[in-house]
């Protein structure tokens, strides 16, 4: 009988680029961000989070001694990072929305972000079995994919919120999405 790998992926919180509508440099938590942290809990033997500000924050207020891990890194959306989404070109905006392999802004295409997510979970021993990892909604929409084994034209359809929980389990080679 093969061990069962218990990960669970925790959203950052809140950022301000997050509220305003921008995507992400490598803010802080806001305000808001740091007090959406009060009601979540989580358990683990190893805790990982991204390298990011907001990631190592989040850990941090969870209590988890975290270490970074490049594989859980946000999605490089190179020089739109800092923008406003209504000060992209449309047509470029329009392209990277729907095709998954594209990445006009000359930084990560979901596919790209996908296949990475991908080698980091592969890497993933079965000890510790418990395993948190504080990273960011992109990072979580990815692993979603591979554990159903889903197109990255679907990483839209995933909504993750803030200071959210998703579990998986991964027993042999295939992962399940438990919450």
């Amino acid at each position: 009988m093969s061990e069962v790998v218990r990960l669970t992926l925790v959203s950052h919180a809140m950022t301000d680029a997050m509220s305003a509508g921008r995507f992400p440099t490598d803010e802080p938590l806001s305000e808001l961000g740091s007090r959406q942290l009060f009601d979540v809990v989580v358990e683990s033997q190893t805790a990982l989070c991204g390298p990011e500000v907001r990631a190592r924050q989040t850990a941090a207020a969870l209590g988890l001694t975290a270490t970074p891990e490049p594989g859980l890194a946000d999605l490089d959306v190179g020089a739109w990072a800092g923008s406003a989404l209504d000060a992209i070109d449309p047509g470029q905006l329009a392209a990277w929305l729907t095709d998954s392999s594209a990445s006009p802004h000359g930084g990560e295409s979901i596919v790209a972000l996908v296949q990475r997510v991908g080698r980091w979970m592969d890497s993933l021993a079965p000890t510790p079995s418990r395993l948190v990892a504080v990273t960011h909604p992109a990072v979580i929409r990815a692993a979603i994919l591979i554990a159903l084994d889903a197109p990255p034209k679907s990483f839209w359809r995933i909504d993750i919120a803030p200071a959210s929980r998703t579990v998986l389990h991964r027993r042999g080679p295939g992962w399940t999405l438990r919450l």
